[in-house]
């Protein structure tokens, strides 16, 4: 037994998530695709349905008690956030559809009304698409330079690299805290002070870290953190962008419409305060309860809980996989990765992989991952990955290698 499973009652935490008793293909579900989503436990449905059978109404926008009772639920979200990331308060706190959705934000509402020709943005190859693809078409647009913070063999980031490339002429660095391929967890806090040194904004892509371990945007220093509900067992539809107060207040909005309007005249609009400012229309208010729920079920847990717990099954799990003959694993192997393994069964294609481990009940990711760029770099066009959380316990990691077995047996 891992000595942190003494300490989170796993038994008891996978009572909470009512999809773990599932058969797949006549086996019980082993569910290994946490980087893509995490399942939900009952206390999140439960909040969601709570508000759509006693309270639905719309938020900011009735005085009958089933809105005020919307609203202060909403707003109690936006505060629990806060408080989950250590934010100054809610007014840094936007909620969005998903982390994708935060990071164009911050391209389009700041990058596409404040950089001009011949400004640099500096993002690293690791980058999953949602915080690359962004940044190139906004450098295509203002016919800015898009550079990139190289890796090195083991799949960290080359900090000497970074130094090197960063000037006076950039204007944003934009860096994901935990790699979704390799769980390189990165220098937040050291790019944060070097960004800023050079008078440039620095956002942080948090869809990986935020769900794995405790992240306090006041200690990294970050000017902007996105990330997903759906990845801390929140629902889908519902993603959060951090920002300096100072900051959004001076940036444009990025939708119109809706409650972030605070008078409209013929000639002229004025906005909502913050954060409404930046949440154009009816929001995602189930999803945004629910969010709080998640919240509250992590922070139950501890933060820290969670880090550890995530450190002892990948430590298990690459002992495990180092032991297969002919399996390649990419990025470091020490234990300051996140939650994530990727590699290869040689001669094996990651689809192929991921089908016959389906077979057994056994779900881990095949493909790119959404990183693309990085796959190039790796010299791969794709990878299977095993991901992991607090419902996972190591004789779900021991099927995964007999079923890895199978699969070379099969293929031999």
């Amino acid at each position: 037994m891992l000595k942190t499973q003494q300490i989170l009652d796993i038994k008891r935490i996978r009572g909470d998530f009512p999809i773990l008793s599932r058969n797949v293909n006549g086996k019980q579900l082993v569910y290994l695709d946490n980087s893509a989503t995490t399942q939900k436990p009952k206390q999140v449905i439960s909040a969601m349905t709570e508000y759509y059978e006693n309270y639905n109404a719309n938020v900011h926008r009735g005085i009958h008690k089933l809105s005020e009772e919307a609203t202060l639920r909403f707003e109690e979200a936006h505060q629990k956030t806060a408080d989950f990331i250590n934010a100054n308060g809610m007014e840094e706190i936007i909620f969005t559809k998903n982390a994708t959705e935060s990071l164009n934000l911050v391209a389009y509402s700041y990058g596409l009304h404040n950089l001009k020709e011949g400004d640099e943005i500096i993002i690293s190859q690791m980058e999953h698409h949602s915080n690359f693809v962004p940044w190139q078409q906004i450098a295509k647009i203002k016919g800015a330079k898009l550079r990139f913070i190289e890796i090195t063999n083991d799949g960290m980031l080359n900090t000497e690299h970074f130094e090197s490339i960063i000037s006076n002429k950039t204007r944003i660095v934009a860096l994901t805290h935990c790699s979704n391929v390799l769980g390189t967890i990165n220098p937040v806090e050291e790019i944060a002070n070097i960004a800023h040194e050079h008078n440039a904004l620095f956002l942080v892509d948090g869809a990986q870290s935020v769900p794995q371990m405790p992240v306090d945007v006041r200690k990294i220093d970050c000017d902007f953190l996105a990330f997903s509900g759906h990845k801390m067992l929140g629902p889908t539809g519902i993603g959060v962008l951090f920002g300096k107060k100072d900051i959004l207040s001076d940036m444009k909005p990025f939708l119109y419409g809706g409650d972030m309007i605070r008078e409209v005249r013929f000639d002229d609009t004025r906005f909502n305060d913050l954060p409404w400012k930046f949440e154009a229309g009816t929001p995602n208010i189930a999803e945004a309860i629910g969010l709080g729920a998640a919240v509250d079920y992590l922070n139950r847990i501890g933060m820290e809980s969670v880090r550890e717990y995530e450190r002892e099954l990948v430590r298990y799990a690459m002992d495990k996989l180092t032991g297969i003959e002919g399996i390649e694993i990419y990025g470091h192997e020490t234990d300051s990765r996140g939650g994530v393994i990727s590699f290869n069964l040689k001669g094996i294609h990651s689809h192929d992989v991921a089908s016959l481990l389906n077979d057994d009940g056994i779900a881990i990711r095949g493909g790119h991952h959404c990183a693309m760029p990085l796959m190039s770099v790796l010299g791969i066009n794709g990878s299977a990955r095993a991901s992991f959380y607090i419902y996972n316990k190591i004789e779900e990691i021991d099927k995964l290698m007999v079923s890895l077995e199978r699969a070379k047996r099969f293929f031999e």
